[in-house]
């Protein structure tokens, strides 16, 4: 088995376009949600706040820190800032980088240490997510079901409201009482006249209120020889993060089970959507893995105590988005339940002849590729997630820039926070806490920053280190397992015996993410991951931290991953803005499968593979093609697409 490295390989073969950006989105595909008599109204736009990490979630209690009178009115002047903030930025502010100059001065692969290759194949070059609907990702559940969106029908039993639930308050009546819901006036109640007063629409009044606006209860007056549903709050604020026990059937399992199908939105802005136009917290949604945004995704999602037919009729109002298959269980969906992903992927106008692909395609069947983590795990600029420091850099914001040079000349962090705009960025944030907590509490300090953020730094080093460390070992000892080399028994690594070396192949081979509860090779890669790590300060005895956030056990990962049920083909087109498959939606709606010219002025790759969960399909992609798939690299290719 051999292996290459990507360093002296020529970069001008072409165009690999990788990272998410909407502005490469052809304008035909951008789509605005469709307004319907379902639609949120603004008063939703911060209802699922409460699901956000909370400042105050900081690691520790902050430490006592003496302010004069100078650092208090600082601090008053600074939270009076951000009161009077906006969200735009001022025409000078604006006149910053386009995002093809900010890009030249971001990340390449050689950056986060991916280098190598496990096939000798010759590269060639291709477009991926030339629309984002080349990029098609299937949920693989725990019992192994690749999911699909093929049944719309709904679940229905004797207890389900009517359809007449969804149309029968008007617009006014709506916002009347989704204010009142959300506690947005001085109202406790709200008053609807029965126009028609029969016991059926008294009914189906009743019905929609309790089921459109959880938390809200009614009931019926008589004013003025008139008939009213009155609406008012049953239990407080608390009853719209928990809907109403009594109004959901004992015998029908709590949690809503259902398909969703979403294009070009990840799948907490999808969750949002649905939130705000359901009326809901987010939190009551479920859900196994979260799924990429320039794509169309289709994933498992479980709701609670929302009925199907209620799910279904968002089916009416969304675009880009379509919800079946409905079941109801007892339980929740956990994040990390899932068995995988499988991938449908269209490489367009590729350059390699029959036989490349071919070898290729061979090479990803039954040897796989690297398991680096993707570019996405590392940020796109030139300051990366793995090393949040302090320099500035051409690639950032001319007001960052700005920021940035006022901490380097005063240290002074209410003097550069007065530098951003937007307080709410990152370094704004972290300014902000060190004004609040001072130089000397920098752990406080960071802990302003809301914890995913924080998270999302530490994972992000880890991920740097273990793709360094991979490239070298794959460097120093090639692609056999050697003794000293970690395999997984169970949960449990062990190392490879001289006695038993043949027992094994490198696709059993695992390294550590470094952290204080695991080992590492019995080679000189163990003095590598020594080295790097004290060169940041880091103790690989001690890895244990006094605040838990910042203590991280550690983890395995292999090295080599081979993707299962592999299959490919290369089709011909003219036309470069046609679909080149079926998506679940097309099949639903009975549209036949694009039909391919033996001869065509493009060609392209469409390749399906499985893979298992926290593997990126993209580093798959990139041992086809032998290409870098930094959006630094294909932005100096050819940055025609973001025109």
């Amino acid at each position: 088995m051999e292996m290459t490295d990507m360093t002296g390989m020529s970069l001008k073969r072409g165009s690999l376009v990788v990272e998410d950006n909407d502005s490469g989105a052809p304008a035909e595909e951008t789509k605005k949600q469709k307004m319907s008599e379902c639609s949120p109204t603004r008063g939703l736009d911060r209802l699922g706040d409460d699901s956000l990490p909370d400042s105050q979630d900081g690691p520790g209690a902050p430490e006592a820190v003496s302010a004069g009178k100078d650092e208090k009115n600082s601090e008053a002047q600074l939270e009076e800032e951000e009161e009077e903030e906006e969200d735009g930025l001022s025409e000078e502010e604006e006149e910053a980088e386009s995002f093809a100059d900010m890009m030249k001065h971001g990340l390449t692969e050689l950056d986060v240490g991916i280098t190598k290759f496990v096939s000798p194949h010759q590269g060639f070059s291709g477009i991926l997510k030339e629309r984002y609907s080349d990029f098609v990702v299937h949920e693989i559940g725990k019992d192994g079901r690749i999911s699909h969106l093929d049944d719309l029908s709904v679940p229905m039993d004797e207890e389900d409201p009517s359809e007449d639930t969804f149309t029968v308050l008007t617009a006014e009546e709506k916002q009347r009482l989704e204010e009142l819901q959300l506690f947005k006036n001085k109202e406790t109640s709200v008053a609807i006249e029965v126009i028609e007063d029969t016991k059926e629409k008294r009914t189906v009044i009743h019905q929609s209120i309790k089921s459109l606006f959880p938390g809200l209860e009614t009931k019926t007056e008589d004013r003025e020889g008139k008939k009213y549903i009155v609406a008012y709050h049953a239990a407080g604020r608390k009853a719209l993060a928990n809907p109403r026990k009594h109004s959901w059937p004992k015998s029908r399992g709590s949690y809503c089970h259902f398909v969703l199908y979403k294009e070009n939105k990840d799948t907490m802005d999808a969750i949002n959507v649905l939130s705000k136009y359901l009326r809901v917290k987010p939190n009551i949604f479920s859900y196994m893995g979260t799924k990429d945004k320039r794509a169309i995704t289709v994933q498992e999602i479980a709701v609670l105590k929302i009925t199907a037919q209620r799910l279904a009729h968002l089916n009416k109002c969304l675009m880009n988005f379509k919800l079946g298959n409905f079941s109801y269980q007892k339980n929740p969906l956990k994040l990390g339940e899932l068995q995988g992903n499988h991938f449908t992927v269209v490489l367009r106008n590729i350059t390699g002849t029959d036989d490349q692909v071919q070898q290729a395609m061979n090479s990803l069947k039954e040897i796989g590729f690297i398991n680096y983590y993707g570019m996405q795990r590392f940020g796109t600029t030139a300051v990366p997630t793995y090393q949040v420091g302090s320099f500035s850099s051409p690639a950032e914001k001319g007001y960052l820039v700005k920021c940035r040079e006022e901490w380097a000349k005063t240290k002074d962090p209410a003097a550069a926070l007065r530098k951003l705009p937007v307080k709410r960025c990152v370094e704004g944030q972290l300014l902000r806490g060190l004004s609040k907590y001072g130089m000397k509490n920098i752990v406080s300090a960071f802990g302003i920053i809301p914890r995913n953020n924080r998270l999302m730094y530490i994972h992000s080093y880890q991920s740097y280190v273990w793709n360094n460390m991979v490239s070298k070992r794959i460097e120093d000892y090639g692609l056999k397992p050697i003794p000293g080399d970690l395999v997984l028994k169970g949960a449990t690594a062990t190392y490879i015996e001289e006695e038993d070396i043949n027992n094994y192949s490198i696709h059993d081979v695992v390294m550590p993410l470094p952290g204080f509860d695991v080992i590492y090779p019995k080679h000189k890669i163990r003095d590598a991951y020594r080295e790097m790590l004290t060169a940041d300060n880091l103790d690989i005895d001690n890895m244990r931290h006094k605040i838990r956030d910042y203590s991280l056990s550690g983890a395995y990962r292999k090295i080599i991953i081979r993707p299962q049920n592999v299959s490919w083909e290369v089709v011909a087109y003219d036309d470069p803005k046609i679909p080149l498959f079926n998506t679940d939606v097309d099949n639903l709606e009975g549209k036949p499968p694009p039909v391919f010219a033996s001869e065509g002025k493009y060609r392209a790759l469409k390749m399906d593979f499985s893979l298992p969960p926290s593997t990126y399909a993209t580093m798959a992609i990139r041992e086809v093609l032998k290409m870098d798939t930094s959006i630094k690299n294909q932005t100096q290719l050819n940055t025609t697409w973001l025109r």
